[in-house]
């Protein structure tokens, strides 16, 4: 099989869901049951998943693919995460100011001054909210809030968003005095 050029990260399979090899899936699409819309699905190791049958549950899809049909081959698939190439993502129907998170990975993390920050590497939802990672040389991974307050502006052509590094967490405000209250002096929470 052929690697993906540019994988994009589609949905997380889960439990077993039956007898007849169905699978819960987190679909990562804004309708979870377009997932099979943008083509076959891959995983990391270059196994091809075809989407037989897909309906909607609570908090997942579930789906039957094609040679997936006895439980305990749907249950060696469990974490398994599924990819599309970049390409096979439709550009079109964006708005002006929409895009995919995709498209965030690779972008200068830069302040109002042009100070880099490092590159976002990453896209995370831990379940509170979205986070940026940015790495840079000399420097380890930050995560910052995708939020309004933190990043003030994406300029996908010019390869850069812009941030606010104090709403971000990337610098300290001065006008703190020390520790939260509650901590001793020199206990105060640490950065990682």
């Amino acid at each position: 099989m052929s690697k993906l050029e540019n994988p994009v990260l589609m949905a997380t399979i889960g439990a077993a869901q039956g007898l007849r090899g169905e699978v819960r899936v987190r679909s990562y699409t804004e309708d979870p049951t377009a997932l099979g819309d943008y083509g076959h699905l891959r995983s990391e190791d270059g196994r091809v998943f075809e989407i037989l049958e897909i309906r909607e549950a609570k908090t997942v899809v579930i789906v039957r693919f094609r040679g997936i049909n006895s439980r305990e081959t749907a249950e060696a698939l469990n974490g398994l995460e599924l990819f599309v190439d970049r390409d096979n993502l439709p550009d079109d129907e964006l708005e002006d100011d929409e895009f995919y998170y995709a498209d965030l990975e690779g972008l200068e993390a830069v302040d109002q001054d042009g100070k880099s920050y490092g590159t976002v590497t990453a896209v995370h939802d831990f379940g509170a909210g979205d986070l940026l990672e940015l790495k840079g040389p000399g420097r380890r991974p930050a995560l910052i809030p995708f939020s309004e307050a933190a990043v003030l502006e994406i300029d996908l052509e010019g390869g850069k968003i812009l941030i606010d590094p104090r709403a971000a967490g990337l610098i300290e405000d001065p006008d703190e005095d020390g520790p939260p209250p509650g901590f001793p002096k020199g206990a105060g929470p640490r950065k990682g």
